[in-house]
C-alpha cells in the first residue's frame, strides 16, 4: 500500500530532523518520492522565518 507522510516545521522540531528520523526506518525500496517545500513566513512586529515542509512517499511495510 503507498502512503504519504509530511513534516513540517514548528517552533520546536524541524522537519529535517523528524523526516530523517522516520526515513531510517524504511528499506530504500520503499521509499518512492520526497518532496521539499520552503515558504518565508513574517510576525506582526516584521520578523520573517522560515517554514519547511517534506512530503515522503513510501510502501508501507506488509509486517
Amino acid at each position: 500500500m503507498i502512503q504519504v507522510k509530511e513534516f513540517a516545521d514548528t517552533d520546536t522540531a524541524y522537519a529535517e530532523k523528524r523526516a530523517n528520523d522516520f526515513l531510517a526506518d524504511l528499506t530504500d525500496d520503499q521509499v518512492i518520492n520526497i518532496c521539499y517545500g520552503s515558504t518565508i513566513k513574517s510576525t506582526p512586529s516584521g520578523t520573517a522565518y522560515q517554514r519547511s515542509t517534506i512530503l515522503v512517499v513510501y510502501k508501507k511495510s506488509k509486517t
